[in-house]
């Protein structure tokens, strides 16, 4: 199945909250969760036309998941390989879709050395984060956007590997708007955020914390180029925030996203940005498939 055409909605809650316009891009209605179904999905289906056998792949979760879908989709085997860290539930909806899960590594890093190891002319590594197919299929959000009719003021997302930001500059360079990108992480996964304040594109030497699908120690090289190019302004939230913006919005919306969505959540329930009233803000509501309700709740609980 192809990526779906994600509602556009405004948050009258959010709204009201930030005094401006609001607007939600709900990729987590994605068919596999999340946006990755267009940046994973783009790949697959690339790769498929040029003869692979096998999609292998590394994945803290929602990558993962959509490389296991797309391999139902178009009829190919699909071997994931996953940190320790991952999440139970993340692993059953890989294995839910006939993929071959091996949890290796204490980190992704590790895990995607062992995925790299495999690869061979018939067995094709689709990246999590780092390659050109996937930043044109998140593209695509800005085009769907526009052709809905919203010129946004500015973009906040999640940041992770990197390829979501990669992505959404590619679609508003390619709609002429050079408009403000707000880049958010957790506290202990923030390698682009540190990257963006040394000036250097870094490693971090630990991640941490409870947003796992963000846990890359390096976001991309194209995403720290974005940083660096365009007006990208960083921020980092605790995982408590994350994690109650996530319950709040599972009121306010009646929509489940996990921790790692809910970093970007949590800015606008905490009103950590100042919007001007005749603003016009694009969120994009990146995923919700590897969590659960009495996961959220654990979390708070613990946190």
């Amino acid at each position: 199945m192809p990526s779906l055409k994600t509602p556009l909605i405004q948050s009258s809650t959010l709204s009201q909250r930030n005094n401006c316009e609001i607007w939600l891009k709900m990729e987590s209605a994605q068919p596999a969760g999340s946006f990755k179904h267009r940046s994973i999905g783009e790949a697959c289906k690339q790769y498929a036309k040029q003869g692979a056998k096998r999609f292998i792949s590394s994945s803290g979760g929602n990558a993962g998941i959509a490389v296991a879908y797309m391999g139902q989709e178009l009829n190919l085997p699909v071997t994931v390989i996953v940190p320790k860290t991952t999440s139970k539930r993340a692993i059953e909806l890989m294995q839910n879709q006939q993929a071959e899960v091996i949890v290796h590594g204490e980190t992704w890093a590790e895990s995607d050395q062992l995925a790299q190891s495999r690869i061979d002319s018939e067995n094709i590594y689709i990246p999590p984060f780092d390659h050109p197919y996937l930043w044109n299929g998140v593209a695509q959000i800005i085009d769907e956007v526009i052709a809905d009719g919203l010129t946004p003021s500015a973009v906040v997302l999640s940041v992770g590997g990197g390829s979501l930001l990669s992505g959404i500059s590619q679609g508003l360079i390619k709609h002429q708007l050079n408009i403000p990108i707000y880049a958010i992480e957790t506290e202990g996964t923030a390698s682009l955020n540190t990257a963006m304040k040394t000036g250097q594109h870094i490693t971090l030497e630990q991640v941490t914390g409870i947003a796992t699908t963000l846990a890359a120690k390096q976001v991309c090289a194209n995403a720290f180029a974005v940083s660096q190019q365009r007006k990208v302004i960083g921020l980092t939230v605790s995982d408590h925030t994350a994690v109650a913006a996530c319950i709040q919005f599972l009121d306010d919306h009646r929509t489940l996203v996990e921790p790692a969505c809910g970093a970007t959540l949590s800015v606008l329930y905490d009103q950590k940005i100042r919007f001007a009233q005749t603003d016009k803000i694009l969120v994009i509501v990146c995923s919700g498939a590897t969590t659960s309700v009495e996961q959220l709740h654990g979390y708070a609980q613990t946190l």
